[in-house]
């Protein structure tokens, strides 16, 4: 089995890469594309091969897929992009992929997406079977382009298994990201909440979407077990409150939280890491 995957120079890409290649059994092989070789080194060294291509560039992606039986896609241009990248890579880049992918024999293609695109919240944890609701303060380019991604990939299924992750907010493995939401928590309510998943949870929910032999669906949720406070959030960054929080009002409590209780029975996830504070005691942020 040869499995393709983007991505990897990206926060979750180049966390992901690694464990993937720990489990890999013999005869099982990883190409890795990257724009910039010198960035593949690490997984070069790790024994997987390396393409060097951009995914916006079509005349490349034959090469990329060619001999391929799987795909797991992380690429993707977060928010802070231009709205014309995060489209083009996000939904343009992966639709081409996934066409390039169909046309090489690719039996399996893993689109790596975001619970955000959920869009407003539905008074409960979101589940798969949701449709998208556009809205909410976390709106705009980078889930919209990506719940477009997901319509237009899952139309390829008969001739190809599409598999959908929607992640969480992801963090550990010493990403910044968890400072990084301070941007955002700071004009917060001090109870509105965020949902979480560490690394090692995101890789072990994609490899299951990779391996298991069949899913009940092609959409997944992939998140721990506790979604955290924005005043959780500051004191793990062991920042003051902002003066007000106290007062403010959570103008939608049950955005992005997700259900996975599909996930879990279905495919056995467990986090191992159910809580950021269980991840902070084990030294694994």
């Amino acid at each position: 089995m040869l499995t393709l995957v983007t991505g990897t120079t990206g926060k979750v890409g180049q966390r992901f890469v690694p464990r993937l290649m720990a489990q890999a059994r013999p005869g099982e092989r990883v190409r890795v594309v990257v724009r910039d070789a010198a960035r593949a080194e690490r997984f070069a060294e790790l024994g997987a091969e390396v393409v060097t291509a951009d995914l916006r560039d079509e005349d490349a992606l034959g090469k990329a897929v060619a001999g391929v039986d799987a795909v797991v896609n992380i690429a993707a241009a977060f928010r802070g992009v231009p709205d014309e990248e995060a489209w083009a890579v996000n939904r343009d880049a992966a639709v081409a992929l996934g066409h390039a992918a169909l046309a090489s024999g690719v039996r399996r293609f893993v689109q790596v997406s975001t619970g955000l695109v959920y869009g407003t919240g539905r008074g409960r944890p979101l589940t798969e079977e949701d449709e998208i609701r556009p809205g909410g303060e976390m709106w705009g380019a980078y889930p919209e382009s990506k719940a477009a991604a997901e319509r237009e990939l899952l139309a390829l299924e008969g001739g190809m298994e599409v598999r959908i992750g929607r992640l969480p907010f992801v963090y550990g493995d010493g990403d910044p990201h968890l400072a990084d939401v301070l941007r955002w928590a700071a004009n917060w309510a001090s109870t509105q909440r965020l949902h979480m998943g560490h690394h090692a949870d995101v890789a072990q929910g994609l490899l299951r979407l990779l391996y298991a032999p069949a899913v009940n669906g092609p959409v997944h949720n992939i998140a721990d077990d506790a979604p955290v406070t924005a005043v959780d959030l500051h004191q793990l960054n062991d920042v003051e409150l902002p003066a007000g929080m106290d007062s403010r009002t959570d103008p939608d409590p049950w955005l992005g939280i997700m259900s996975t209780q599909k996930i879990r029975r279905d495919l056995g996830f467990r986090p191992l890491y159910p809580s950021v504070w269980t991840a902070r005691d084990a030294g694994a942020l």
